[in-house]
């Protein structure tokens, strides 16, 4: 009889990138894809069972502590937690600015609270922020901390994040993803009392049914010229975001934590040192 744990790897939103990751790191463990919507979830862990990965899905709305909270049950429940993946997420294009708040930035939070609570020691997360982040003016010492350490249940009743406060669903977006890398640089802290470790990806546009919205949007143009003018002058793979994230969870970024990796084909570099810098 097989008494063996198993090891559990958790897939928050089940879109491209999500699965680009998990592929790298999920060989030999079992797979909890989860998303708002089941059929999502359902279509990709056809795809995981017909390439050997030992899957299960569920339903999460992160914007719940107690949906998140249901998640970690299931979570436990399989194995050891030593892998999360959180893909969640919606664009400027997709919501308006309560829903990019609720969702982006307390369902981060959230997340990384619950899970941090149950990964497994040798464990490691990552979760997808956006180069948007990056774009966004640099906030005071003060505004840092309050995004990076304010409990969950209190981020959005911070004064910077009140109505009016917050300008556009853009804006949102910023606020949101610039508030998921310091989050996870204050989380990184506590996950490493429990011998885990957690970073951030902050990706470019990299062509998902995201991006697409984007690229079609009201914003389209904007986002088809910040390509063309950028040193890569194309959008990114989810492959080649699947290959950063894997380094950064297995042994060979065993060193890295609390950290955020811009991966943007320069877009960032080209905004404030190239063609797409304001005039």
């Amino acid at each position: 009889m097989n008494t063996k744990i198993s090891q559990v790897v958790v897939v928050i939103g089940a879109g491209s990138i999500g699965q680009a990751i998990a592929r790298r790191v999920s060989a030999g463990k079992h797979v909890l894809l989860a998303d708002l919507r089941i059929e999502a979830a359902d279509a990709a862990a056809t795809v995981f069972a017909d390439a050997g990965f030992e899957i299960s899905t569920a339903t999460v709305d992160v914007s719940s502590r107690a949906s998140v909270k249901a998640l970690v049950q299931k979570a436990a429940a399989l194995g050891q937690v030593t892998g999360l993946i959180h893909a969640a997420g919606v664009s400027p294009s997709q919501a308006p600015i309560e829903a990019i708040l609720k969702v982006d930035l307390f369902g981060t939070a959230v997340v990384l609270e619950e899970f941090g609570a149950v990964i497994a020691d040798g464990g490691a997360g990552v979760v997808i922020a956006s180069q948007s982040g990056h774009r966004l003016p640099a906030l005071t010492p003060e505004e840092d901390r309050a995004l990076a350490t304010t409990p969950a249940d209190d981020l959005l009743a911070l004064p910077m994040l009140a109505p009016g406060a917050v300008k556009d669903t853009l804006h949102a977006y910023q606020l949101s993803k610039r508030g998921n890398a310091l989050r996870v640089m204050a989380e990184a802290v506590a996950w490493a009392k429990r011998g885990a470790r957690l970073n951030t990806i902050s990706p470019g546009i990299v062509m998902t049914p995201l991006a697409r919205d984007e690229l079609t949007g009201p914003r389209g143009e904007g986002y088809r010229n910040m390509l063309a003018r950028s040193p890569a002058g194309r959008a990114a793979t989810p492959d080649e975001i699947g290959l950063l994230g894997a380094y950064l969870m297995g042994p060979d970024g065993a060193f890295i934590t609390g950290s955020d990796f811009l991966i943007d084909g320069g877009v960032t570099a080209s905004y404030f040192f190239g063609e797409l810098a304001p005039a």
